[in-house]
């Protein structure tokens, strides 16, 4: 853990870390993250598009320019989101897509005179999980057509896994001028620990075995996300691989959160 960060009024012990590989089978890394007090952010640009990595890495250069000096407004995070969206529709090449999924989490201040929150957000099917140092719970939504075959039932979500359409995203930073960005607000009151990754880490390891890696895990937060990356990388690796962990301690609890831790090439791409 760091040494305590001042909030305005409060202060907190704060580590985020992260780690990203290209994968066992592709030539290019088109996953993104950003690892940097207040935010944990992964981007993963849509392969078999045009610049992909270009996307993704647009998205982060956005969120990365905001302010660090004070907390975030969620307004602030979503006119960063909403910039980058509007940058890569106006620049992409004619006839092409160049688009990204986005997923994280922000310390944010909602409003000036508010305690801090979290605000979890979410475009495509990279994914925001919360641990509670046994148990892992996915709080972001997949914008993608299985988890939509998933919620009408008509598949199951071990069928989704295996689903022909699986790749396929309801929702991505740059193929919509009228962006609908999934936002969740939760209190920032007591010790958390967010997971934030792309596809090629839940393809490979299912929420079970993540959740033991989190559990069993000695090591601080950059070798949890190393420790991640590497088991997905073991088991095939069959696109990029990228996470970033967020761990947060109120320091008025004393409570100490690293203590609860532990091919076919396949292309992401938006429903025609």
């Amino acid at each position: 853990m760091t040494d305590p960060v001042d909030l305005g009024g409060f202060a907190a012990k704060i580590t985020v870390a992260g780690a990203s590989h290209v994968g066992a089978v592709r030539t290019r890394n088109e996953d993104s993250y950003l690892a940097r007090h207040p935010f944990a952010v992964v981007a993963d640009g849509m392969g078999g598009h045009s610049h992909g990595e270009r996307a993704s890495r647009c998205i982060i250069d956005a969120l990365s320019a905001i302010d660090e000096t004070e907390l975030p407004s969620v307004d602030d995070v979503i006119a960063a989101i909403g910039a980058a969206n509007t940058e890569l529709i106006v620049s992409a090449d004619e006839g092409t897509v160049s688009g990204s999924t986005v997923s994280g989490v922000a310390l944010v201040r909602p409003n000036p005179t508010d305690k801090p929150h979290w605000m979890v957000f979410n475009v495509g099917d990279s994914r925001v999980y919360r641990f509670d140092g046994r148990h892992l719970e996915q709080v972001s939504v997949d914008h993608s057509v299985v988890q939509e075959l998933v919620e009408l039932g008509h598949i199951t979500p071990e069928a989704a896994a295996v689903h022909p359409d699986r790749n396929v995203i309801t929702r991505a930073v740059g193929s919509d001028p009228a962006l609908d960005i999934d936002v969740w607000l939760l209190p920032a009151d007591s010790p958390q620990t967010f997971l934030v990754c792309s596809d090629g880490l839940t393809k490979e390891l299912d929420d079970d075995f993540i959740a033991d890696v989190l559990a069993s895990h000695d090591a601080d937060a950059s070798g949890v996300v190393d420790a991640l990356v590497a088991a997905a990388l073991a088991v095939g690796g069959h696109d990029n691989i990228t996470a970033v962990l967020f761990e947060y301690i109120p320091d008025e609890t004393g409570d100490d959160v690293t203590a609860t831790r532990q091919p076919v090439l396949e292309d992401t791409r938006p429903r025609g």
